[in-house]
């Protein structure tokens, strides 16, 4: 008699890595002073910076990351930076 194959078990599932919760901040460049906290109760991200009090609020829903209200912060900063530029060359 023959012996039976063996299954050969499922690779396990890799994890995702946590995302930061904490970065440098774009006004007084010190690492690790912003802390993005989200309400997801009332559908507000809020990201601050615990050295130059600098901070920045925007609406959320249930996907959001911390490092979503961030990006959203430095791509704010880059837009008005380019708006002044702008003003300042007319």
């Amino acid at each position: 008699m023959g012996k039976r194959k063996s299954r050969a078990k499922p690779a396990p599932k890799k994890r995702m890595g946590k995302l930061e919760t904490v970065f440098c901040c774009p006004f007084c460049n010190h690492g690790s002073s912003v802390d993005c906290r989200i309400d997801v109760k009332n559908l507000i991200g809020e990201a601050v910076c615990r050295i130059c009090q600098e901070n920045f609020s925007t609406t959320v829903n249930a996907l959001t990351e911390p490092i979503d209200i961030y990006s959203e912060w430095i791509d704010e900063c880059e837009r008005v930076n380019t708006y002044e530029e702008e003003d300042d060359g007319a």
